[in-house]
């Protein structure tokens, strides 16, 4: 498995800050799909996508109250200790179709979760900081069980039938 991490966070205030920023750029990455999936009148997909936002907000949350009274470091977009170009939470718009079904959009949510959790685990290993440490292992627990979370979801949905292929694709010449 390659690294998530780009470098060393080794102060409780830069790991909070990355903390939020995926938790933040993860719920509203799921807003805009939700928003996308809906004005495609998929609003299967795209409700499933609102919950997740609102799973991301809450844990944006939790984080904030942790980091009540530090002051959190201003990083830029290209500065964050992650090896992909979003958080790691962040669903990667080229994977993105609008006919997609629930279970689709679930196996990628679950991807990302799982990709949150490994970052935190790895950050939890490879950091100097003792409580840099604690914390990013209490994260890799709490996005564990998002990860559960998930796939119980997944094993209640039935599996989709193979789609029709799309006549008219979005992005086809007229």
């Amino acid at each position: 498995m390659s690294s998530l991490l780009t470098g060393p966070i080794e102060s409780v205030a830069e790991f909070l800050a990355h903390a939020l920023e995926m938790e933040v750029e993860s719920a509203e990455r799921y807003r805009e799909l939700a928003d996308n999936m809906a004005v495609h009148n998929n609003p299967g997909v795209a409700e499933l996508f609102r919950q997740l936002a609102v799973e991301g907000d809450a844990h944006a949350a939790h984080v904030e109250r942790r980091g009540a009274g530090v002051a959190l470091p201003d990083i830029a977009p290209w500065a964050f200790k992650w090896s992909s170009p979003d958080g790691p939470e962040s669903l990667p718009l080229d994977e993105l179709h609008y006919l997609m079904s629930r279970h689709q959009a679930l196996e990628l949510a679950l991807h990302n979760e799982i990709r949150g959790r490994d970052f935190y685990a790895e950050l939890a290993r490879a950091s100097k900081n003792a409580e840099v440490r604690a914390l990013a292992a209490e994260m890799a627990e709490e996005e564990g069980r998002h990860v559960a979370m998930l796939r119980d979801w997944l094993a209640s949905e039935a599996v989709p039938e193979p789609s029709t292929p799309d006549l008219d694709p979005p992005h086809s010449p007229e």
